[in-house]
Order: structure tokens, then C-alpha cells, then sequence
């Protein structure tokens, strides 16, 4: 195996390790709701708190260029460490305001992970970037689906252990980055702190249109991870909480391997805006079926959400890739940074739009308010897909002035 496929693939084994922190705590909140005695707005907040704390930890660090002034690699590793500590404090929290101040905590955390572990990917990454960052986003995804497996094959483990379990990962991922990871060769370790990086990142058309479509992505995306189980659950026995809904959660959450992989390999191939525009028609489409699919047999609805996890994750990586592909090598971290603070606050709205919409419709039809991201999502891909890409993107992120 060549050193940058072997720097991947550890690299996406800390990915993997350090996100099962995100929805540990979502994982297990049928459980904290019932010895906390929640009501749903705030089970709600347990969920929204961590994309609080990732929106206000990302803000920071763009506006600090925290990605590209320090050494990426002991920013991730301090993100493991803060945010095992923050999510195990739940364990022995009294109360839920606890809880969403420690998860938020975590949040703020895991800002030092995700974007900086995408500048590792891109730095030993340049033609097959979209498959590199396609690999590491699938083992992202499958951080996010793990604990929705431990729900389901644990009934009987205490949700606190389960929360311990995930902050005990998340510190063999810092272990794991330090110890197997070196900096790649095509971005810049690092390089001195400029304030104008964040507004000079939408002034490149390919970068505006990049996050643009991400945005599409990320109303729907986050929103269906961190609900799809509840979903499941009353479309499969009536009631939340169910280990079926738990299981059916794990097994869309983490198909979505399949996609990004796929993706990655296929988009360098015919070209990135492409193969997420043909992502989010996908996604879209299992969005607005779901509804019907909710009373159907087990093998019905459990078909559509896995073809939904497959393709509702596909086009992530291909966004980062893109922001990549038209950043200046300097500044990647802190541009993949913006993109990604401005899509969690997004996914803010939309995972917290849904309960509500449930309360006047039911969960049957939830989803199908998730439907306007991806059509705008693949508008702005067919507009960056027109484009003369091979040269533009070559001329914008090499000739860019920052």
C-alpha cells in the first residue's frame, strides 16, 4: 500500500473513532428521556446542542484559521481529548441542562476534528482527492451510525456505559493521529493567520457554488441522521424507542459507506458536480417517498432507507472536495472550516423544524420537508458543472490572492 493510502487509512480510523462521540448521546436519548423525565423540545436540544457547539467551535476557528495557523494534526487530537471529556461528563450529570451544556461542549470539540481531518485527506490528495475524501467521510458516517448499533444490540447495557464507550474511542483517536499520521504534501502544514481568508473564500465562483450546494445537502442530511430513527421506530411498531428503529437507524445512517466510496471513485472519474447533482436527485426523491413507504412491510420501508443512506451521504465528500479543489493550498483548512460551520447551522433549523412538523402532521410525512435542500443542492451543482472545471479550478485555487 502507498504512504497515501496508508496515511487514509488510519486517518479514517481516528475519523471513525473520534465522531462516534456526535450522536452517542442521540443514540441513547429515548433512555436519557425517560430518567431525565424529557419533554420532546428538550430531547430536542440534546440533539441540537452538539451542532451548536460544532457551529460556534467552526465560527471560531475560521475566523482564527485555526486549521491552517496550527499544526492540524495536535488540533485534532485536542478535539478528541476535549470533547471523550465533555461527553463523558453526561454520565454523571444530575439534570438536563447538564446534559445539553456537555454536549454542546462536545460540539464545540469536535470543530477540531472533522474539518481538520479533511485538510489531512486533501493534503496527501490532488487528481483523486474526490475518492480520498470520499473514503473519510464514509468512515465518518459509520462514527455516526455506531451508536445507534450499541442501542440496538445492548437493551440491556445502561446508556451510561454506552457514552463512556464512545468518550473511551474518541481518546485511542487522538492516540491514533499523533502516533500514524504525518502532514501531507499539497497543503501547507501551516502558514500565518490572515483575516480576510473567510470573506475572500466566496469571491471564487467555484468555492460560492461549492457551499451552496452543500448547503442544499445539509438541510437534509443532519436532519434525517438524527431523526430517521424515531421515524422508523413509529413506522415500525407505533412507538418510539424501539430497538427495530434503532437498528433500521444504524442500517441507514451506515450505508451510507457505500455512497461515499462509490462517489469518491466515480467523481474523479466523470467529474465532481455531476456526481453529487445525480446524489441529491436520489436523496430527494427517497425524501418525498418516505411517507409512503412508513405503513408499508418492514422489507418496504427498511429498502427505501437504505437507498436513502446510501445516497443521501454520497455527495458530502465531493463539497469538501470541491472547496479543496478551489482553495488556495494555504488556506484549505480554514475554507473547508467556513463551509462546514455554515452547513451545521443550517442543519440547526432543519432538525429542529421536523418535531414540529410532526406535531400538526404526524411522523409519517416529516420528511418530506427536507425535499427543498437537495433540488437547490443540484441547481447550483448543474450551474458549477457547466463550467469549463478542469481549467477553472486549476486557475482559482492556484491564482487566488489572499
Amino acid at each position: 500500500m502507498s504512504k497515501p493510502w496508508r496515511m487514509l487509512a488510519w486517518l479514517s480510523v481516528a475519523e471513525f473513532l473520534g465522531m462516534t462521540l456526535w450522536f452517542s448521546a442521540t443514540a441513547v436519548v429515548p433512555a436519557l428521556a425517560a430518567d431525565f423525565r424529557l419533554d420532546d423540545s428538550t430531547a430536542a436540544w440534546m440533539t441540537m446542542s452538539v451542532q451548536a457547539g460544532f457551529v460556534v467551535g467552526t465560527l471560531t476557528s475560521a475566523l482564527l484559521n485555526l486549521s491552517d495557523v496550527l499544526r492540524v494534526r495536535r488540533l485534532f487530537a485536542l478535539g478528541c481529548v476535549l470533547g471523550a471529556a465533555a461527553n463523558g461528563g453526561i454520565a454523571w450529570a444530575s439534570g438536563s441542562g447538564q446534559v445539553i451544556v456537555l454536549r454542546f461542549v462536545t460540539g464545540v470539540a469536535l470543530a477540531a476534528v472533522y474539518p481538520p481531518g479533511m485538510k489531512i485527506a486533501a493534503g496527501w490528495f490532488d487528481d483523486r482527492r474526490g475518492s480520498a475524501l470520499g473514503v473519510l467521510i464514509g468512515a465518518l458516517t459509520i462514527g455516526t451510525a455506531f451508536p445507534h448499533l450499541l442501542s440496538a444490540l445492548g437493551g440491556a447495557i445502561s446508556w451510561r456505559i454506552l457514552i463512556l464507550s464512545a468518550s473511551g474511542l474518541a481518546l485511542v483517536s487522538a492516540l491514533v493521529i499523533l502516533v500514524a499520521v504525518d502532514d501531507g504534501p499539497y497543503v501547507a502544514a501551516s502558514a500565518p493567520f490572515n483575516p480576510h481568508v473567510v470573506r475572500q473564500a466566496f469571491t471564487t465562483r467555484g468555492t460560492r457554488l461549492a457551499i451552496l450546494g452543500y448547503l442544499g445537502h445539509m438541510w437534509e442530511l443532519y436532519a434525517m441522521w438524527a431523526w430517521v430513527a424515531v421515524f422508523a421506530s413509529f413506522g415500525l411498531t407505533g412507538a418510539a424507542g424501539s430497538q427495530a428503529g434503532s437498528l433500521a437507524a444504524f442500517m441507514a445512517i451506515g450505508s451510507g459507506v457505500i455512497g461515499c466510496v462509490w462517489a469518491g471513485f466515480v467523481a474523479d472519474r466523470v467529474g465532481k458536480p455531476q456526481v453529487a447533482g445525480a446524489a441529491m436527485m436520489a436523496s430527494g426523491a427517497c425524501a418525498a417517498l418516505s411517507g409512503f413507504a412508513f405503513h408499508a412491510p418492514a422489507m418496504v420501508l427498511d429498502a427505501l432507507l437504505l437507498m436513502w443512506g446510501i445516497t443521501i451521504v454520497a455527495d458530502s465528500a465531493q463539497f469538501s472536495a470541491l472547496v479543496a479543489d478551489y482553495s488556495p493550498r494555504e488556506y484549505v483548512g480554514t475554507a473547508l472550516t467556513i463551509q462546514t460551520c455554515l452547513g451545521f447551522l443550517l442543519t440547526m433549523a432543519s432538525i429542529r423544524l421536523l418535531p414540529v412538523v410532526a406535531s400538526f402532521t404526524g411522523w409519517q410525512w416529516v420528511f418530506v420537508a427536507l425535499v427543498p435542500g437537495p433540488v437547490l443542492g443540484t441547481v447550483a451543482m448543474w450551474r458549477l458543472g457547466a463550467g469549463r472545471l478542469g481549467v477553472e479550478r486549476r486557475a482559482d485555487a492556484r491564482g487566488a490572492q489572499l
